[in-house]
């Protein structure tokens, strides 16, 4: 009997040896194999820009990941204790491998024959989530427990909590508890109460399964599990975690995506980070960028514009852009660039060059003043013209959209009607080269050699470019360039600037020249093509345009604060319908935009010459 036992002994001692020799080669063979945990002592996540508006209103992020780094100390016990309680209660107690939870789920993995349950620690799932692939193998879990172990040598266990809490995926396109936090309830992670810790501690089993947005049932029963788990450990008492259990799930989540009335803009801003900022440091996020939008003015403004745009057209909409530019320091605070972004991502407000018609004839009129070669008192005949044409031997000759002829007219008068005849003729006073320096004053980028039609809108520009423009008028005679970041801080919360713009303009008219302007626009809208824009109750100025054809349709028109464009037209420059001027189709859309938002009764601008001296007696 002895020499038996001895045998089994044997048996039992070679098998659990060769048992130890394969365990420590295949421990050598991965060790060898494991990555790196040198990155985790310096923990550097990808982390989402927060792009926000000229009021620090969040519009949306960008980045691979959103994440927004939150350091330890800045989350609450509560919610740190809801993820123990939930992931890994024995977290203070282990050294990176909870024995008992692992042999618990090697006993349900053995006898379903596959990878069913983790009984991973937080460390584990740190090492998971940084350093391995996400497949559910024997061997990716031999590794996932040398690395917990190797981690809690090197890493203390508030610095493997700070990874976990912020790296972690919870759903809904959000990594770590600061993004979630603001997807779920639009508030900090250092504002959440226990409920809404709970609801986002119960997650990372199954973030998709568990959303509180597509499963509230689940999210619910996750989350009052977490409130049990808490109960059951101590952090909080049984008659607590009972009442909070009985409380409906409470949400406010956020569209935290670039929504599409605001995604037009967010491209022009993402091109200007990627001019202002090296790759490698976009790559990596966790910037801060204030920009010169009016969040509310572009959500109320588009809804405002696309659904009078759909009454108008409701068979088949053309499109539309606008932009509306600050005259106090050039930003940029409102910007559409097709009626849906969902469909045609092509900004038109930038990109769509468009011949615009009647509304460049205010750049002559200013022409013929600054230069001194006609007056606001001047009279031009409204007559037939005949001029040489483009082509050798043909003649161009120039009519007025009515057909109609109206005789001799002061200049407010025919600027109001917009009198084609009479725009030629000023054209042909100023001269080709006037023309020239009209065109480099106000610094269009035309290629084709400048000639008379140009009175006409006949060269083409962009709605950003033909808007800029107009800011002259509001600013007596200041060109803005237009911004659309002012600034960009290194981190989201509490960062250093690293960046901002400043308000740019040139001078390029006389306040003079500019005063005549702004009183011969603000007739326009008074008693000429412009008249519908009078309904904003405010002083308004501007011009409308309507090119060959009604292919296109412009108002640029401005308060004393806003210069704000339309323009609407079909992308293959087809015919809108007969008879859709600018002041028909595109002045509606202006003000159903500028309607969106409140505009103070403030008059336009006018220049006060200044008091000579030794005038006054």
């Amino acid at each position: 009997m002895n020499s038996v036992l001895k045998i089994i002994g044997l048996i039992l001692l070679t098998f659990f040896l060769f048992l130890g020799i394969i365990a420590l080669i295949l421990f050598l063979y991965l060790k060898i194999s494991l990555p790196s945990i040198s990155q985790l002592k310096n923990y550097n996540p990808k982390q989402a820009i927060l792009i926000v508006d000229n009021q620090g209103k969040v519009i949306g992020y960008l980045g691979e990941e959103r994440r927004i780094y939150v350091p330890l100390e800045k989350i609450p016990d509560h919610v740190i204790k809801a993820f123990i309680a939930a992931e890994d209660a024995n977290f203070y107690k282990h050294r990176g491998i909870d024995f008992f939870s692992l042999v618990r789920a090697l006993f349900k993995n053995l006898i379903s024959g596959r990878i069913v349950q983790g009984g991973s620690t937080i460390t584990q799932q740190v090492a998971k989530s940084l350093l391995l692939t996400p497949e559910r193998t024997f061997s990716r879990k031999f590794k996932e427990l040398i690395l917990a172990w190797q981690i809690e040598k090197h890493l203390t266990k508030d610095e493997i909590l700070n990874i976990y809490l912020n790296h972690i995926y919870l759903g809904e396109g959000a990594y770590g508890v600061e993004a979630a936090s603001l997807t779920y309830f639009g508030k900090h992670v250092w504002e959440l109460d226990l409920l809404e810790a709970a609801t986002i501690a119960g997650l990372p089993p199954a973030p998709a399964r568990f959303s509180p947005l597509n499963n509230p049932n689940g999210a619910l029963t996750r989350r009052n599990y977490v409130l049990r788990r808490m109960a059951e450990v101590g952090f909080i008492s049984w008659e607590q975690a009972n009442y909070l259990m009985t409380r409906p799930l409470q949400l406010n989540p956020k569209n935290v995506n670039i929504p599409a009335h605001s995604a037009y803009f967010i491209d022009i801003v993402r091109a200007e980070l990627e001019r202002l900022l090296p790759k490698e440091v976009l790559k990596w996020g966790g910037f801060k960028v204030v920009t010169t939008l009016d969040v509310d003015w572009q959500k109320r403004g588009t809804e405002n514009l696309v659904s009078s745009l759909l009454r108008q057209h409701p068979g088949n909409p053309p499109e539309v852009s606008a932009v509306c530019i600050s005259n106090e320091d050039g930003g940029v605070r409102y910007l559409l660039g097709g009626r849906d972004y969902l469909k045609s991502s092509y900004n038109r407000a930038i990109l769509g060059k468009r011949q615009p018609g009647s509304s460049f004839k205010p750049f002559i009129w200013a022409e013929a003043f600054e230069k001194g070669l006609l007056t606001p008192n001047s009279v031009l005949p409204d007559e037939p013209i005949i001029l040489p044409g483009a082509d050798a031997g043909k003649d161009w000759a120039p009519g007025n959209y009515d057909g109609k002829y109206m005789g001799p007219m002061n200049l407010k008068q025919a600027l109001a009607l917009s009198r084609n005849t009479i725009a030629v003729r000023i054209a042909v006073i100023l001269g080709v080269d006037n023309l020239r320096d009209m065109v480099k004053r106000l610094e269009f980028d035309f290629t084709q050699p400048i000639n008379f039609s140009i009175a006409l809108g006949t060269y083409e520009l962009t709605p950003l470019e033909l808007t800029t423009a107009y800011t002259v008028f509001p600013t007596l005679g200041a060109k803005w360039k237009p911004r659309f970041i002012e600034a960009i801080y290194d981190k989201v919360h509490n960062g250093r600037e690293i960046y901002r713009s400043q308000p740019e303009n040139k001078q390029v008219y006389s306040p003079a020249t500019m005063s005549i302007m702004n009183e011969f626009l603000q007739e326009v809208v008074r008693s000429g093509t412009g008249r519908c824009a009078s309904a904003l109750g405010v002083p308004v100025g501007g011009k409308t345009g309507t090119t060959q054809d009604y292919r296109d349709a412009w108002f640029i028109a401005f308060t004393a604060d806003y210069t704000c464009g339309v323009w609407v037209g079909y992308d293959k420059a087809r015919t809108l319908h007969r008879g859709e001027t600018g002041g028909r189709i595109a002045c509606p859309l202006w003000l159903a935009l500028m309607q969106a938002r409140a505009h103070a009764p403030k008059p336009i601008p006018t220049y006060t010459p200044p008091i000579e001296v030794g005038s006054i007696n």
